[in-house]
Formats: C-alpha cells, structure tokens, sequence
C-alpha cells in the first residue's frame, strides 16, 4: 500500500480502484506514512504557519431543504436569526483587532440577502479593511450574482460539491437541488476569478469508498484553491438524525492524500472535526491542514447556528480564546499568523 502513496506523491492522482483500496485498506501504519508525506508537503510550502479565517455565521435562514442539515428550510425547531449590516462590521472590526486578515460571511440560501444586500456588505467590509481577504459562502447562485459579488470585491468563495457522485448527491438532497447545478456554479465561480473552494462530508449516508475515489478524482481534475473535508455529524431534527457520525481517522487520512494530491491548496482543519475529537483540529493540522476558522459571530447566535448535533460554538472555537488556540498550535510545532494566506501555486499541476 505504501507503493500507492509514493505513486500518489509523484503523479497527484491515481486511478479509482486504486484510491478504493487505500481507503478500504489503511491501517495506522499507513496513515503515519502518509501523515509524514503530507506534513512534509505542507511544511514545504507554508512552514509552521497556520493561517486563521475569522469566520461570520450572519443568518441561517435558508431555501435548501438538504436532508443532512440542521438549518434545512422544513426544520420547524431551528431558532431563526439574520445578522444586520453594522452587526456583521462589529464582527469584523473586533477580528481585525485579534489579529485576522480573512473574513469568511457563511449563511443558509437566504433570499433575504439580495445580490443588492450582499454586495454591499461587502463593498463595506473591503472600504474599512482593505488589506484583508473577504470570503463568501452562501450557495448555490445565478453567474451573474456571482459576477457581481466579485466586482464588490469578494476574492474568494467556498461551495463543497458534497459529493461527485449524482445517485448519491440526489439521496442527499431534494429532487430541485442537482450535482449538474453545484458543478456548473463551481466552474462559473473559478471562471469569475474567485479563489474557489469545494469539499465533502465524510462518512454521509450511503457513501461509498467508491463514491470517495469519485470526489478525489473530482478534486484533481478541478484543480480548486481551497477545499473543505469534514465528518459528517448527524442532527437531531433532520431525515438524517439516525446515521452514524463520520470516522475521524478517514477524515484524517482523506485529509493527507488531499495534500499530497495538491500540494499547494489551502486545507482547513474544521470545526466539525473538532467537534468529535478534543484533539482533531490539532491532529488536523498533523495530517496536512493549514487553515483553521474560528467564529467571530456574536456569542447570542453561535449555537443558533447548528448545522449538526453538538457543534463547537464555545471556548476554543471563540475568537476570543485565540490565545489558547495559539498556544494548541504551539504545542505541535505551528503558530498561527496574521496573514492573508491567499492561494500561490508553487509548482504546476501533474497529469
């Protein structure tokens, strides 16, 4: 099996069947093999810095009803809320004083926030902080609200594809959501300029090591500048509530060959990952990650904003703790840093 990471490291990707068998196949010998390629890969690109992302829960209002989250449109029991314009602002401004360069706004499809809405937020966010990133990630849009959020000065936009598999995504969603419709707005968001993130759960229902080499795969070929790998933790008033919670060691070991398969992206360790283990933004982090997003939201929404059971919304996971996640960092040889961490690609892609 090691032969495969070594083949993986070299041509940054490898066929489907090949994938299907490091995932059914690992061990911890083997993750620890991959762990030293893949921190390595990181270290040779970003040293010990570990770049922070302020991030903005501003509504979980949202249209989607997709069957895994907490915030789905037919969730009657989800304790609605909107972040208004100088609330937003505050969130920046006390962000900006604890050291972060990025700011990430993420919200349910809420159509309350009009293109008009949205783009003035941001047009104020980069007015009063010009020298930090400003980061959407509000779903599934027209090009043209796409193109003018990016005239207002976004520069970067996350949108997991959730899976690349369109029997599985069509379980995970309602019939009016489609793979077709996420894929097209990911090429139109890369085409735009944005950096462009994508991602998946781990370990949702009905995946498949099958379906897991069809998102690897998906990832090489997109080529994105961020991407978004976490478990997926069930919540307690969706279709889903029943499913288990994802594996924190495949998480960690799709983590690594992420990183080896492209070597320069920017990786978060997340906070669903912190979710289910004390230690799992740190361990993280070990296996190749490079970003951490701490919440700047107003303390009275944070645990309003519950896409799964038991998120993290408290202590460590506060912008105001940014000490202690600091000082985690330093235990495992890493420092956070106040830069921006835009994407650089440091060597071209291999075929």
């Amino acid at each position: 099996m090691r032969e495969l990471i070594d083949r993986l490291e070299a041509e940054r990707t490898l066929p489907p069947g090949d994938f299907v068998r490091l995932l059914t196949g690992f061990d911890r010998q083997l993750c620890d093999y991959l762990f030293e390629k893949s921190r390595r890969a990181a270290r040779e690109r970003f040293g010990n810095r570990v770049y922070i992302r302020g991030l903005i829960e501003f509504t979980n209002h949202c249209k989607c009803d997709c069957l895994y989250c907490g915030i789905r449109r037919s969730n009657q029991k989800a304790r609605r809320y909107r972040l208004t314009l100088p609330e937003i602002l505050s969130c920046c401004e006390n962000g900006y004083a604890l050291g972060f360069r990025t700011f990430v706004l993420q919200g349910g499809e809420d159509p309350y926030f009009t293109d008009e809405r949205l783009c003035e937020i941001v047009r104020q966010m980069k007015r009063s902080w010009p020298d930090c990133a400003v980061t959407l990630s509000v779903g599934e849009k027209t090009e043209r609200s796409y193109h003018l959020l990016r005239e207002a000065g976004a520069d970067r936009y996350l949108l997991r594809h959730e899976t690349a598999d369109p029997e599985h995504f069509a379980r995970l969603h309602p019939p009016t959501q489609t793979l077709t419709s996420r894929m097209a707005c990911l090429n139109a968001l890369k085409q735009l300029g944005f950096q462009t993130g994508a991602g998946f759960m781990v370990g949702s229902p009905w995946q498949t090591p099958e379906t897991l080499a069809a998102d690897l795969r998906f990832l090489h070929d997109f080529d994105p500048q961020m991407v978004g790998i976490g478990p997926f933790i069930p919540h307690a008033d969706t279709p889903f509530k029943d499913f288990p919670t994802g594996g924190l060691e495949l998480t960690l070991f799709l983590l690594g060959l992420v990183r080896l398969m492209l070597p320069d992206v920017l990786l978060p360790a997340t906070t669903a990952l912190a979710t289910i283990a004390l230690d799992g933004r740190e361990r993280g982090i070990l296996a190749g990650a490079n970003v951490v997003m701490p919440n700047l939201s107003p303390t009275g929404v944070r645990e309003k904003y519950t896409l799964y059971n038991g998120k993290l919304c408290t202590g460590d996971e506060a912008a105001e703790s940014r000490a202690r996640l600091q000082a985690k960092m330093e235990s495992i040889g890493y420092t956070l840093t106040a830069e921006r961490g835009d994407y650089r690609r440091l060597n071209s892609p291999k075929s």
